[in-house]
């Protein structure tokens, strides 16, 4: 049916030309991560054909995004005019939103070319058949899933670790929540933890031990797994040796905090520094964020959907990922599984039609050209530091303005003095989505609204002293009310500071 080599080559085709030069790293000095949604559709031929042979498909970037940043807490706004959260993958998902936004237009205008069919309730859509979706990250998700054991001849970052290895934790790894100041300590060439690894002995077939932050030990100490949701097997005999017998020297570390009030690293030296399966949260520079690392989001969209609640009114099922694509870059596919699916089979009390992904996971062969690694390469022995791009580009499969370009979680050269105006607002913060979805309902009459909406507006109304005042704003925007008690089965992944939520599941 496809491929993930087809996929990355589609995205970095996609990335070289539909985005614009505005907002792509400055060659030779800059770096950025790219993230996609792929909709994959069987041909029609292929639709109607009941053979054994080969699945025709055709495949479409519908939503794109880049971006390393995450704004602190003291930046966040309760207007929801700002991006808290521009790493790629949450550019990526924000843009899809946007897509289903108005997909779900062309669905109620009545037109054929819409992704939905009409549900079995009022009101209510669902995704055609022969239609599915693919997310695509250049990168490892940072946090949880980018926990990756160091074997002292690894010729990091670009080889697989292998299947057999990756499935016993020995190491307890912490998330790679590639932060970006973790990123460019990792960049920067005359950093202290660059000069380290330049500095790092070599072994004896002449490979240098890649990018070991802590000490090294010939017998690391077994990982604390207590907080983890893994299996028998994966807790089973810790050794510190990979089965080709390579010593594992390290896991990839990072400066991600966990959750406050839960189990933390033991930050014990060398392999057994991190403990996995925890819930993260992006640094900042100097501020603490408040956002969930992108392994614990795509675990969250691998239960709930990718829709958000707000669009879930209008949704007999939640929209899944099919598949998650991964570009060349440190990888382990048990690490990803775990991350994704593993830790989360305990999740129960789910609404009907939601529940744990079977999701497909694989990685790609293919170099996305402006990951960290590229650039080092292309770079070599050039002066100047490398860093991450400041910017994050989005992009969606929409007739109007399907490009978004943004800074410091507002669109590029918003002044000071321009922050609060309707131009100063990404066409994906939670605002500007929640503006979308008022334009949808408005364009569909109140008795075709489906029930949990009038439901919401029921409540509204009677709570308000205003009758005239019964926009569903206020409902919709404190919270989906049929969607909490999905919330709270999810607690465990949910947000660490539940006063922010409010309208986070847009």
């Amino acid at each position: 049916m496809w491929t993930a080599d087809e996929i990355a080559q589609l995205c970095y085709e996609h990335y070289g030309s539909r985005l614009p030069k505005q907002g792509k790293p400055e060659p030779n000095r800059e770096w950025t991560l790219l993230a996609a949604v792929v909709k994959i559709q069987l041909t029609a031929d292929q639709a109607c054909d009941r053979s054994d042979g080969p699945v025709q498909v055709t495949k479409e970037v519908v939503s794109m995004g880049t971006g390393t940043k995450c704004i602190g807490q003291s930046k966040m706004r309760k207007s929801g005019d700002i991006l808290n959260d521009s790493h790629a993958e949450v550019i990526a998902r924000r843009s899809f939103q946007r897509y289903l936004l108005h997909q779900l237009h062309l669905a109620a205008a009545l037109k054929e070319e819409s992704i939905f069919l009409p549900g079995s309730q009022r009101g209510l859509w669902k995704l055609r058949p022969d239609l599915l979706f693919v997310f695509f990250s250049s990168h490892t998700p940072c946090g949880d899933a980018s926990i990756i054991p160091m074997l002292e001849f690894e010729d990091q970052p670009c080889c697989p670790v292998s299947r057999d290895w990756a499935s016993n934790p020995s190491v307890e790894t912490s998330d790679n929540l590639e932060a970006p100041e973790d990123k460019r300590k990792c960049e920067d060439p005359e950093s202290p933890v660059a000069k380290k690894m330049r500095l790092e002995p070599r072994t004896p077939g002449g490979t240098a031990h890649r990018q070991s932050f802590g000490s090294q030990e010939k017998g690391p100490n077994p990982p604390n797994v207590s907080g983890s949701n893994l299996t028998a097997e994966e807790l089973a005999s810790v050794t510190g040796m990979s089965p080709s017998g390579a010593q594992v020297v390290d896991v990839y570390r990072t400066g991600a905090k966990c959750v406050p009030g839960e189990a933390g690293d033991s930050r014990k030296p060398g392999a057994a520094y991190h403990q996995v399966g925890l819930l993260r949260v992006k640094p900042g520079r100097g501020d603490r964020t408040c956002s969930m690392s992108c392994s614990d989001k795509l675990a969250r969209w691998n239960i709930l959907g990718c829709q958000g609640a707000l669009l879930m009114h209008f949704l007999e099922e939640p929209i899944y990922l099919s598949a998650v694509v991964i570009g060349k870059c440190p990888y382990s596919q048990e690490a990803m599984r775990r991350a994704l699916i593993g830790r989360c089979q305990n999740v129960s009390a789910l609404p009907e039609g939601f529940g744990v992904q079977e999701v497909k996971i694989q990685q790609s062969d293919l170099l996305f050209g402006q990951s960290r690694c590229a650039v080092q390469t292309r770079k070599a022995d050039s002066p100047g530091r490398l860093v991450p791009c400041g910017a994050a580009i989005s992009w969606s499969a929409v007739p109007e303005q399907p490009l978004d370009v943004t800074a410091n979680g507002f669109p590029q050269g918003t002044t000071k003095k321009g922050i609060g105006r309707l131009q100063a607002r990404s066409r994906i913060s939670k605002v500007e989505l929640f503006r979308s979805f008022q334009k949808l309902l408005s364009s569909i009459s109140e008795d075709k609204w489906p029930d949990s909406l009038s439901l919401l507006i029921q409540i509204s109304r009677a709570a308000s002293n205003k009758p005239e005042r019964s926009s569903i704003e206020g409902a919709c925007w404190a919270n989906d009310l049929e969607l909490r008690a999905v919330h709270q089965a999810f607690a465990h992944m949910h947000h660490p500071f539940p006063h922010l939520e409010a309208a986070a599941c847009l």
